[in-house]
């Protein structure tokens, strides 16, 4: 048989080398979600604005895509940074929250407007990846201390076993109470077994102490956190004795051990990799720092200004954490804002290249409120039903009432100040008030929500303008 021969010059002796092996964090297989299975997982709790959830989708697609690159192009490829642009209560940062739980990702959400200039009162801009590596800090340390629990629960029952040797009868064939494996043993599988569970014994657990708090001006607040960071690391950690059951001493020496068991260095590393390969940040009201054409003194200069510092973060930058440096090159930045008085390109010009996609999200119709409703995996009719279930009130809701319920919402928006999906609560809120205020004394009892009962509660105040702007 011939021999086979390679015309893939990346495959053949003579040509480039293949590439090396996709990173770690490639083979996720979380991260290797394709485009279209993100948006089917968004779908089951956001309704509607499908073009957002495709540019989301494809974004976090180009993030695989990066890491299994050739390395010769890998660091050179960007993330490719959205705006969204639609009234409040759309769903704007829902997907974003969603897209980074669906990803295990760091993220944070952050107003443009609680930002200042630098020389301002106010926080400065940098402080967002603080913020961002202390979420990731504390996400990684939760999943390693979770990793270590079986580990440390086998060291927590023998700490547990030596405090209730003291108390513990011994009876003829136990051997030494103080010593004998016998006695240790039979502990054990009594604990195990739950017959121990009303014994108490004495722990040393560490006080909870207040950081000190240093008083700082001008804006400084990251300065004020790492001093205090600091002062609490070098004082003297404060221990007492305190009484507890056997089950709860058990947690308590648990969570202790798990938490010794974490190698605070490998912890650092990877809630850093996990910032600068996956981090994600929403800056919401974006509009709010636009410098609208026309204008271009007071409080103005300051949104310049806000503008000016973001810039570096969104071009790529190293910033100073207390856990290290921390590089923003390919972080995924997400902005949202109504834009209903400015626009886009009101952004300083080179702002606006660092967000090469726009979408836009449409209001909300009736349609997409009765969807809102039902269809979510945490619609609000199967939130309260499940609180109420707590209660031993079996609540249900017909599909006129929900038509109903979409329609007054549909109608308050329109009359009043236009708040999307947020509406829903608050007319959710409204209608079920008696019945979350009676249901320990009513209970067990079943509640069909129908048109009338809709009707009954709600329609005054929907046919009393004034009414429903203070109360819906």
């Amino acid at each position: 048989m011939p021999k086979k021969t390679c015309t893939d010059p990346a495959k053949s002796g003579d040509g480039a080398p293949p590439p090396k092996e996709a990173p770690k964090e490639a083979q996720n297989p979380i991260l290797s979600l394709s485009p279209k299975a993100i948006v089917l997982e968004l779908d089951r709790y956001i309704i509607g604005q499908a073009k957002a959830k495709r540019s989301v989708a494809i974004a976090m697609r180009n993030r695989w895509r990066r890491l299994v690159a050739p390395d010769d192009i890998r660091e050179e490829i960007t993330p490719k940074n959205i705006i969204m642009i639609g009234p409040t209560g759309v769903g704007k940062t829902e997907i974003a929250r969603r897209l980074a739980r669906l990803t295990n990702s760091p993220f944070i959400k952050v107003e443009a407007s609680k930002f200042t200039e630098v020389g301002y009162v106010g926080r400065d801009v940098e402080s967002i990846i603080r913020d961002l590596m202390d979420q990731a800090f504390n996400m990684v340390k939760s999943e390693m201390v979770e990793a270590n629990l079986s580990k440390a629960r086998e060291t927590a029952l023998d700490k547990l076993t030596d405090l209730l040797l003291p108390g513990f009868k011994s009876t003829p064939g136990d051997g030494d109470p103080a010593s004998g494996s016998n006695t240790r043993g039979k502990l054990k599988k009594l604990f195990l077994e739950g017959k121990l569970d009303q014994s108490e014994v004495e722990i040393v657990v560490d006080q909870q102490q207040h950081r000190p708090h240093i008083f700082t001006s001008f804006g400084f607040d990251d300065l004020e956190k790492n001093l205090s960071d600091t002062l609490s690391a070098v004082m003297p950690r404060k221990r007492h004795r305190r009484k507890v059951l056997a089950p709860q001493a058990m947690e308590i020496l648990v969570q202790e051990e798990a938490a010794n068991l974490v190698d605070h260095d490998k912890v650092v590393d990877e809630a850093r990799k996990r910032v600068e390969q996956q981090g994600l940040v929403f800056i919401d009201e974006i509009d709010k720092i636009c410098l609208k054409e026309g204008r271009g003194t007071g409080p103005d200069i300051s949104r310049e200004g806000v503008q000016r510092d973001l810039l570096p973060l969104v071009e790529g930058c190293s910033v100073s954490t207390k856990h290290g440096m921390i590089k923003t090159d390919h972080i995924l930045f997400v902005a949202a804002g109504a834009f209903h008085s400015s626009k886009p390109s009101d952004l300083m010009p080179e702002l606006q290249g660092r967000f090469p996609i726009r979408v836009e999200l449409s209001s909300l119709s009736k349609e997409d409120f009765v969807r809102i409703l039902t269809e979510p995996k945490n619609a609000l009719t199967k939130q309260y039903k499940a609180l109420m279930g707590t209660e031993g009130v079996d609540i249900d809701f017909t599909p006129e009432a929900i038509d109903e319920l979409a329609t007054m919402s549909w109608q308050v928006n329109e009359s009043n100040e236009n708040i999307g999906a947020r509406r829903l609560s608050t007319i959710m809120e409204t209608l079920l008030d008696e019945v979350s205020f009676q249901a320990p004394d009513i209970a067990p009892t079943k509640i069909l929500v129908t048109p009338k009962y809709v009707k009954d509660r709600l329609g005054d105040i929907i046919v009393d303008s004034d009414l429903a702007k203070f109360i819906l």
